[in-house]
């Protein structure tokens, strides 16, 4: 009997520890479920351009939504809080667009990787990296740089 009560109460711990992984988890969801605030900076920032779909996750304990956009043909990821104020924005831009201090540091980064995407990183409407997709043979892994092509002091 004691050995079931501790199987359980190993169970129900590990159960618990593993919730806030799970509540992290991006989820999927339509128009339908966004809020007044979100929805009225999704009909402004979608202008012009295709939304692929929507998505909500916790983020240090704040529900944040994110809307997959296409425009002008590049991929535009914009993330939102409860109230629909900007958080981040994810833009694809094309290696050969960044100034040549960015494209260096990117490319040294990559340590002879092939660079197969690169977006701007913006937050709370400030530019704070770029972000690149690298692949060395089947090995897929993101770097990321400076606004100026530098090291960046942690990952954004």
């Amino acid at each position: 009997m004691k050995v079931r009560n501790k199987i359980i109460g190993v169970s129900i711990a590990a159960g618990l520890l593993t919730l806030p992984f799970l509540q992290a988890g991006e989820k999927r969801i339509t128009r339908k479920q966004l809020p007044p605030g979100v929805e009225q900076t999704v009909a402004k920032q979608s202008a012009g351009a295709t939304i692929r779909g929507f998505s909500t996750e916790i983020d240090n304990h704040k529900k944040v939504y994110e809307v997959e956009l296409l425009a002008n043909g590049h991929e535009k990821d914009i993330s939102m809080d409860e109230k629909g104020s900007i958080l981040e924005v994810e833009e694809e831009v094309s290696l050969e667009s960044l100034p040549p201090s960015v494209k260096s540091g990117l490319t040294k980064a990559a340590r002879g990787a092939k660079i197969s995407k690169v977006e701007s990183l913006t937050k709370h409407g400030k530019l704070v990296a770029y972000e690149a997709v690298v692949r060395a043979g089947k090995k897929r892994s993101e770097i990321q740089v400076a606004p100026g092509g530098g090291r960046l002091a942690h990952p954004e």
